[in-house]
């Protein structure tokens, strides 16, 4: 999710938590995810995601935006924000997601990422999830990993490039000892082969789809700009659209109406 009008979405869909994707704020900012944005605008990201949806969130804080100082700082925001648990990771600041640049992407060492990891978790409340992300691959991934774990993380989460099959995230659950989160992130091997029996096989707990929303918007978004700037009568691309009244009701109007009702004076009501 990246806003408000996703959150109700998801909520009214059916799902039980949400997430706040770096991928998704970046894109709603117009910017490619490599860490553009200031923890601010994130941040603010966040909190409109909160107001508009009780459910548990869980959000995106990149590398914590500077050393462990300024992780922890970013991470006690976030809880005043009210999220539910949140994911750091590994990379050297400024980030670039994997999946869109060359490999290998820079990493800071265990040392740093482990007292950065450290910092969060002594600053932040033990109910509240610390998810420590690794963009490392294979055995450095498994020993970053278990480092992460004995500096506090409660749940580890590896990348899309960071194994390359279904047994390389087992034995990661099975040798760090604690739930996995996955990204099923769209057109990747996750997305394909992670079926909900495979997620409980792998100990994946918490599992995103940080993607599938957002390009299926932006298909939408620009298939329908498309129409309307070539000249196509507004109101045939208007029927193939959510009608009106659906998307007054999905932001909200009614129980707006009903407190103006309640609270205003009749002849203030509108």
């Amino acid at each position: 999710m990246w806003d408000g009008l996703t959150a109700r979405l998801a909520e009214q869909a059916g799902f039980n938590a949400l997430c706040a994707s770096g991928f998704a704020v970046s894109a709603a900012l117009g910017l490619p995810d490599a860490e553009l944005y200031t923890m601010t605008e994130n941040l603010q990201a966040v909190r409109t995601i909160r107001e508009s949806s009780a459910l548990p969130l869980v959000a995106d804080i990149d590398t914590g935006y500077g050393n462990a100082v300024n992780a922890a700082r970013t991470a006690t925001r976030f809880v005043s924000a009210g999220v539910g648990g949140m994911f750091m990771e590994d990379q050297v600041a400024p980030k670039s997601c994997p999946i869109c640049v060359g490999e290998p992407v820079d990493l800071i060492t265990s040392e740093e990422a482990t007292g950065k990891i450290r910092a969060v978790r002594d600053s932040i409340p033990d109910d509240v999830l610390l998810i420590a992300r690794t963009d490392a691959r294979g055995d450095d991934a498994l020993r970053r990993a278990q480092a992460y774990v004995e500096a506090g993380a409660d749940m580890i989460m590896p990348v899309t490039k960071t194994f390359d099959t279904v047994a390389q995230w087992e034995r990661c659950h099975n040798e760090v000892g604690v739930p996995l989160m996955a990204t099923l992130t769209a057109s990747t091997w996750t997305e394909r082969e992670f079926t909900p029996e495979v997620l409980d096989r792998i100990g994946v707990r918490l599992a995103l789809l940080p993607t599938q929303v957002l390009m299926a918007v932006a298909g939408a978004a620009r298939e329908t700009l498309r129409r309307l700037a070539s000249g196509e009568a507004p109101a045939e691309v208007s029927a193939d659209a959510l009608a009106h009244h659906e998307f007054v009701e999905l932001i909200g109007f009614p129980g707006v109406e009903a407190m103006q009702r309640k609270y205003l004076p009749a002849q203030r009501s509108r």
